[in-house]
């Protein structure tokens, strides 16, 4: 890998319950790199992520961030998850934004971890002026300035999943995830979104890791593809080198 890891997993395993999610897996995640994790529902994808945002704690394993260690054996040490939070946004599939409240209220609460309850109170009440102008240059670059003061739950789906973005970019994060975020649009507003991504990504700089259900536009879009199936890896490669038998291994249905 030429860049320096950004995200270091050592044979990190997660359970829920008596259910194995996440089964010693081992891999890195370049600064600056962009990646899609592809496999069938229930492979761990989101799981995975979530492990590397800090939302949920492995049972075992070590995960470094930047090169500093964060979780080891099921136990947190080195940055806080408060910490490595400010630094990693998250895009979710179901965009988690608040619907009744106007997306400039909803960009600016990507900042809530980094401010003090009152701090962050009163930038959702009524947001600064200087936080309105970068919210609003953050809607105009993911294609949706104009509705700046439009209530969320006026949107379209994909307008809802552009806000969400430009949420997680407010935080001005160093990584940059995102599970299954064209989910909820057609065919070809799934490609305009995963390249905003990409070309953010590339312009800022930020690591970035996708999930995605269709491996074809993973193969399309991403220079490297990680295939993930019963929570290990099935595949890890750039992905000219992907082929459809290892496709077909990946998607196919058990006897």
């Amino acid at each position: 890998m030429s860049q320096a890891a950004y995200f270091q997993v050592e044979q990190v395993s997660f359970s829920i319950a008596e259910t194995k999610i996440l089964k010693e897996i081992s891999l890195e995640i370049g600064a600056g790199e962009q990646v899609a994790m592809i496999g069938p529902s229930g492979a761990g994808k989101t799981s995975l992520l979530r492990v590397l945002c800090g939302g949920v704690t492995p049972n075992s394993g070590t995960v470094k961030l930047d090169g500093e260690t964060y979780l080891k054996n099921g136990a947190q040490g080195g940055p806080s998850l408060r910490s490595l939070r400010s630094k990693v946004g998250f895009v979710h599939q179901d965009h988690a934004l608040v619907p009744n409240l106007r997306v400039v209220q909803n960009v600016v609460a990507g900042k809530f971890g980094q401010r003090g309850f009152w701090n962050s109170l009163r930038s959702l009440i009524q947001p600064v002026q200087r936080d309105q102008e970068e919210v609003f240059a953050l809607l105009e670059r993911v294609g949706i300035g104009e509705k700046m003061f439009h209530r969320v739950d006026s949107l379209s789906g994909g307008q809802q999943q552009r806000a969400a973005i430009a949420r997680a970019l407010f935080q001005h994060p160093e990584a940059l995830l995102a599970d299954e975020p064209v989910a909820s649009v057609d065919p070809a507003r799934a490609q305009a979104v995963l390249n905003l991504l990409i070309s953010i990504s590339r312009e800022r700089g930020l690591t970035l890791a996708v999930s995605l259900h269709d491996p074809s536009l993973a193969l399309d879009l991403f220079p490297r593809v990680i295939g993930l199936r019963e929570g290990r890896v099935h595949f890890d490669l750039p992905s000219c080198q992907v082929s459809e038998k290892m496709l077909g291994e990946l998607y196919r249905l058990e006897e």
